[in-house]
This record gives structure tokens, sequence and C-alpha cells, in this order.
């Protein structure tokens, strides 16, 4: 108990440190990778612009498209509309311009 455990284990014997070795390989090399690097980055920036512009694009013309359809829904209803004026103001051209129609889409 009186013993020490630092007694009983010795410290290791002292090594110099040994300085790192510098590698053989060129300078250019190493510069080479990162500018290959740099360049992966900034595809990879370029990219992400690109799909930002295109996400832009396409949100734009989703837009458009809407108001173009909404557009398109009221023109239906006015020409639904007049053409019920029509054939209350001429009952008699309703046969004709009926036969016309069928006679028009066979072809």
């Amino acid at each position: 108990m009186g013993t020490n455990r630092v007694d009983k284990f010795p410290s290791p014997p002292f090594y110099p440190a040994k300085r790192k070795q510098r590698s053989k390989k060129p300078k250019v090399q190493v510069l080479g990778l990162s500018r290959r690097r740099c360049k992966e980055e900034d595809e990879g920036k370029d990219m992400e612009l690109k799909n930002l512009k295109l996400y832009l694009e396409n949100q734009s013309i989703v837009e458009e498209n809407e108001k173009l359809r909404k557009k398109a829904n009221l023109l239906h209803q006015e020409n639904l509309a007049l053409m019920s004026e029509f054939r209350k103001k001429f009952p008699h051209l309703d046969r004709f311009s009926s036969t016309l129609f069928l006679l028009h889409n066979k072809h």
C-alpha cells in the first residue's frame, strides 16, 4: 500500500521527435487539385444559379398559364351567353345552324 503505482511503471524511454519529411511531389499537383476543387465548386454554384433561374422562369410560366386559363374560361362563358342570346333572338335559325354544325363536323 505504501508503494506508489508510478514506481512500478518506469517512464518510457525518451525519443526525440522526428521532423516530418516533406512530400517529394511537386507543389504544382497540389495547386492543380485546389484549382480543380475551386472549378468544381464554381460549377456547382453555376448549376445552382441555373437551377434557380429555371425555377423562377417556370414559376412565371405557371402564373401566366393560370391567367390565360382564367381568361379562356371567361371567354367561354361569354361565348355561351352570346349563343344563348342569339338563339332567343333567332329561334328559326337554330335548326339551320345545328344542321350546318353537324355537316361541318362530319368532315
